[in-house]
C-alpha cells in the first residue's frame, strides 16, 4: 500500500495530538527473561546510543543468540571511536551481532560535508550558533571535521553485520536496518520531514520480523523531556500500515528509554545513554519465536 504524507508531518508534536486519538500506546516493563531459552525461539539484545561509554558501563550486558545496536555506538564517528567500539563487539559473547549507524557517525554518512555549514531552521530560531545546539559531546570543531573525512569506515567493524539500508536472515527471521532520521541541527544521516523520509521508508520491505532504526516514530519512545515529540510521523504510518514487523527497535532519543506496543507491534527505545549522555540504561532483551517448524539448532 502507498503511505501519504500527514499535514501535521513538519509538526509531530501537533501531529501526535491527533493521531493518538486513534491509538493506543501500552507501556510495558523491560524486564529481561530470566528463563532458558525455547529451542523455537531466539534471545535478543538491544542497545543504542552508547556514545563511546562502553567502557563505563557498569552493567553486565546479558547474553543472547543476537545482539543490536541502534546507532550512535560515537561521538562522531573518528576512527578511533569505531575501532574502540569493535573490540568491544568483539568481547561480547552474541552469536550474531547487528548495528546500524546513528545521526553521531558522521563518517558513514557518505553525503555528509561538513557539521558547521548552513545551520539548520531549529539553531535559527533560537537564535544560537550551531555549536551551541549539537550535543558535541566534548569534540572540537576539529575532530568532528577529521571524522568526517575518514575513508572506508566500515572495514573497521569487522565484528559484526553492519546495516544500512540493508536485510539480513538470522534463524529464519527477517531484520533490516537503516540509519536516517528527521532533521537534527544537521548531522549524519538526517533528512527533512516529510516526503524525504518517507521516501527513505520506502524502501523498508514488507514482512520483517525486526525492524531496526536509529530514529523513533511518532508516538513511541519518542518525547522529549522538554514535551516536544522527535519522532518521525511517517515512520509510524509505514510500520504500522505497510511493514508491520513484530518488533521496531531504536534509539536516539534518550529520554524515551523503554517499551510501548500499539496492541499489535511491540516498540523498543534501547537508548544505553540517558538525558545526562551517562550509560546508566540497561539493554533491553526479549525473545522472539521464531517461523513455524523452525528451531534455533537449524542456524548452528
Amino acid at each position: 500500500m502507498k503511505v501519504e504524507l500527514h499535514p501535521l508531518t513538519e509538526d509531530p508534536t501537533s501531529a501526535w495530538k491527533e493521531i493518538s486519538k486513534s491509538q493506543r500506546v501500552i507501556k510495558i516493563n523491560a524486564r529481561a527473561p530470566n528463563s532458558e531459552v525455547a529451542s523455537n525461539k531466539v534471545r535478543v539484545v538491544c542497545m543504542s546510543d552508547t556514545h563511546s561509554l562502553t567502557h563505563h558501563i557498569k552493567f553486565e550486558v546479558p547474553d543472547g543468540d543476537i545482539f543490536i545496536h541502534a546507532g550512535d555506538f560515537t561521538r562522531c564517528g573518528k576512527l578511533d571511536e569505531v575501532v574502540d567500539f569493535n573490540n568491544w563487539l568483539e568481547k561480547l559473547p552474541h552469536k550474531h551481532k547487528l548495528v546500524i549507524a546513528g545521526n553521531h557517525e558522521l563518517s558513514f554518512d557518505h553525503t555528509f560535508t561538513h557539521p558547521f555549514q548552513n545551520a539548520s531552521a531549529c539553531c535559527k530560531k533560537t537564535g544560537s550558533t550551531l555549536l551551541d545546539e549539537i550535543p558535541t559531546l566534548g569534540n572540537s570543531k576539529e575532530s568532528l571535521a577529521e571524522a568526517v573525512k575518514t575513508e572506508n569506515i566500515r572495514q573497521y567493524l569487522s565484528k559484526c553485520v553492519y546495516l544500512q539500508d540493508e536485510c539480513v536472515e538470522l534463524y529464519g527471521l527477517k531484520i533490516y536496518g537503516t540509519p536516517w532520521q528527521p532533521e537534527f541541527c544537521k548531522w549524519a544521516f538526517n533528512v527533512k520531514r516529510g516526503k524525504d523520509c518517507l521516501e527513505k521508508w520506502e524502501q523498508i520491505p514488507e514482512n520483517l520480523d525486526i525492524l531496526v532504526t536509529h530514529t523513533p516514530p511518532v508516538g513511541h519512545g519518542d518525547l522529549c523531556c522538554s514535551g516536544v515529540r522527535a519522532g518521525c510521523v511517517e515512520l509510524l504510518t509505514t510500520v504500522q500500515q505497510r511493514v508491520k514487523p513484530r518488533y521496531h527497535v531504536f534509539g536516539h532519543v534518550h529520554e524515551g528509554y523503554g517499551i510501548t506496543s500499539d496492541g499489535k507491534i511491540i516498540f523498543v527505545n534501547a537508548s544505553t545513554c540517558d538525558i545526562n549522555y551517562l550509560p546508566n540504561n540497561a539493554p533491553i532483551v526479549f525473545d522472539i519465536t521464531l517461523p513455524k517448524g523452525r528451531t534455533k539448532d537449524d542456524d548452528a
